[in-house]
């Protein structure tokens, strides 16, 4: 049965690992997580991740077939290598090649983002849709599109970089060094750096924020302005509606461009503001294109945290267990 086909599905990320045991229809046990110690660099949490998983293996009554791994970093398709890696700090790291020969066991590597369109498309909130696009809204902002029964992958695998659209020509900074991206306005850190430059600026505006950062500004974070929404401070309220304002310019992009049956909006920001889903919903309908909103649904993803667990393992039970090509 292709449910009794399983794999060991892990996100490596900048701050924690996730592996679990992962089935044919999506369920999951033996969750474990690790702190990611990106200090240590990649030997040792190539050391960790491999230590991990053996003990995993050893619980375990029949072998996996095989390993997936979504990992923060743009990776070589075809070596299952990280080309770079700035949450971890990686950069041309050997990867896939050296856990195969540690385990004994095939590996496939996915851009973590990737993994977690892919868990969201087979077993959460894109179920049974041939048409999608994932936005995750956290710390960064990164996403997958799924066009007619396949997910894209672009010419040189980097497909998916939706953050990275422009939203505005003279916008702030972002990280991948252009100005006006979309993760430059809404992204996790953004927010963050928004708003301590606000409070810097103006010092009693921010006092509300700053009491909930416990008089830190280098603690004011997302999701200290997320709470201070929530309870009305202005200065919040000024910092979400920009944040808003950028989501639904770079959403109505995405649709007029790709045409999705469905929106799928997760990350740690939409957990931390779901009512921004609304927002961003009536904005689309408002601005895009009326052909590509006729059958349009703007849904929460259902997965959570561990949607990148999910799609990875189950990138392996399809593509080495049921053998169909997936990428």
């Amino acid at each position: 049965m292709f449910e009794e086909i399983w794999a060991i599905g892990i996100d490596l990320g900048g701050t924690k690992i996730e592996m679990a045991r992962v089935n044919g229809d999506g369920s999951y046990r033996q969750r474990l997580t690790r702190p990611t110690i990106a200090a240590r660099g990649p030997a040792a949490i190539k050391r960790e991740i491999i230590t991990c998983l053996k003990d995993m293996l050893q619980e375990a009554d029949s072998p996996p077939a095989g390993i997936g791994v979504g990992l923060a970093g743009q990776i070589d398709r075809h070596k299952g290598s990280v080309h770079f890696s700035p949450n971890l700090g990686w950069q041309n790291e050997p990867f896939r090649e050296e856990l195969e020969e540690a385990l004994k066991l095939p590996v496939m590597v996915i851009n973590d983002v990737r993994a977690a369109t892919l868990g969201e498309w087979w077993h959460g909130a894109g179920k049974s849709c041939a048409d999608l696009v994932c936005l995750f809204i956290g710390t960064g902002i990164g996403g997958g599109v799924v066009s007619g029964g396949r997910i894209l992958i672009g010419d040189s695998n980097s497909a998916g970089e939706l953050g990275h659209t422009t939203v505005d020509w003279h916008g702030p900074p972002c990280r991948c060094g252009n100005k006006g991206c979309l993760e430059a306005w809404a992204g996790g850190w953004a927010i963050a750096q928004r708003a301590q430059e606000l409070i810097i600026n103006n010092r009693a505006a921010g006092n509300a924020l700053l009491n909930i950062a416990g008089g830190k500004i280098e603690e004011v974070s997302a999701q200290v302005v997320a709470e201070g929404f929530k309870k009305g401070d202005p200065l919040a309220r000024q910092i979400i509606e920009e944040v808003k304002e950028a989501l639904i310019a770079g959403t109505v992009s995405l649709v007029n461009a790709f045409n999705p049956q469905r929106l799928i909006l997760g990350g740690g920001v939409m957990a931390g503001l779901p009512e921004l889903r609304k927002f961003i919903e009536a904005g689309i309908k408002e601005r895009a294109l009326r052909a590509a909103t006729v059958s349009l649904e703007v849904l929460p993803a259902k997965l959570g945290n561990m949607a990148g667990v999910i799609g990875a393992g189950c990138l392996v039970i399809q593509t080495l267990g049921k053998k169909e090509k997936i990428l």
